[in-house]
């Protein structure tokens, strides 16, 4: 009876200690689990529990099931969520800086995007995170955004003349739509689909893979390619969480985000490759459009632009190759 009480001491202690070294993560998105931020998710998840040997578990939450991109940030600040995926477009309400990226028609290419963005001034702005109480881990892709409606095809900045139109929190997209005549209306993204369906607004813009992923041409007639913004996702991580983590789990934590950006990118180009026949082939009109005439209009609003980040930091990012 003796050496019976003894065992199952030793095997509680066993058991507690286990329990005592995995780390927990909590990982939060606003996005369908099916989409190209699950894909990150996922291959975050199989990379960092492989690499620690299962010492650190990470739990998906995807969906805006703990709260919109906005809350999520917030609760990155707080602690209660340990890591997150969202737009940098929200971030920017957090940290100013990022929302350099958001300028219309400020990068040539996917290539070039990706260039700044893992270049200079992309991890320059990513140290100022820390300010914010956060810690910024990579840059993930979302793809150019572009612009859809119930109301007309738009070839030109007239056609969007008083259309109301989503735009996230985030005063870059919301001064730009305002100079090209539309009514810039902040919806979460949760409730986008349902605002769209109900004709809260008249539009929205986002890049094909959300226009996809979130179904949008159930609710939504027209697609014009406008590729105006180029849509960067921020990997985020909690101060907390991450001044917890052993040098070790910090470079496994690291490689699991590298690994995340590089799965994200290539279903957004999957998504990108097949996007526009998908949308087609589900009832969208889509068309292309001449961005010059929205560039030239746009002109009053790029001058703020460069008071706003400096002409210095916009000159950078245009003269990377």
């Amino acid at each position: 009876m003796k050496n019976w009480f003894i065992g199952a001491a030793l095997l509680a202690f066993v058991a507690t200690s286990a329990d005592a070294q995995t780390t927990k993560l909590k990982y939060a998105f606003v996005n369908p689990v099916g989409s190209h931020f699950g894909v990150a998710a996922t291959a975050f998840k199989q990379s960092v529990e492989k690499d620690s040997d299962g010492r650190i578990k990470v739990d998906i939450f995807p969906g805006g099931s703990l709260g919109g991109e906005r809350e999520i940030v917030e609760s990155v600040q707080l602690g209660t969520i340990d890591m997150a995926m969202t737009s940098t477009s929200v971030v920017g309400n957090f940290v100013p800086e990022v929302l350099v990226f958001d300028i219309p028609f400020l990068f040539r290419d996917t290539a070039h995007a990706r260039a700044v963005v893992d270049g200079p001034v992309g991890q320059d702005i990513l140290k100022k995170f820390a300010g914010q109480n956060l810690v910024g881990l990579g840059y993930g892709e979302n793809g150019f955004r572009h612009l859809t409606n119930n109301k007309r095809v738009v070839k030109a900045p007239t056609d969007i003349s008083g259309m109301s139109i989503r735009t996230m929190e985030n005063p870059i997209h919301v001064r730009a739509f305002s100079q090209l005549g539309a009514r810039p209306t902040p919806i979460a993204w949760p409730e986008l689909y349902a605002a769209l369906q109900q004709g809260v607004v008249d539009g929205e813009e986002n890049p094909l893979s959300n226009i996809i992923t979130a179904k949008f041409f159930q609710v939504q007639k027209y697609l014009a390619l406008t590729g105006h913004v180029y849509a960067p996702t921020a990997i985020l991580m909690a101060p907390t969480t991450w001044n917890k983590l052993s040098a070790e789990d910090k470079k496994i934590i690291q490689a699991g985000v590298a690994k995340a950006i590089s799965a994200q990118r290539a279903e957004v180009e999957k998504l990108e490759a097949t996007g526009v026949q998908t949308l087609r082939s589900s009832g969208m009109e889509i068309n292309e459009v001449d961005k010059a005439p929205f560039v030239a209009l746009l002109e009053p609003a790029y001058a703020e632009f460069a008071k706003r980040f400096g002409q210095k930091t916009i000159d950078a990012i245009r003269d990377t190759k």
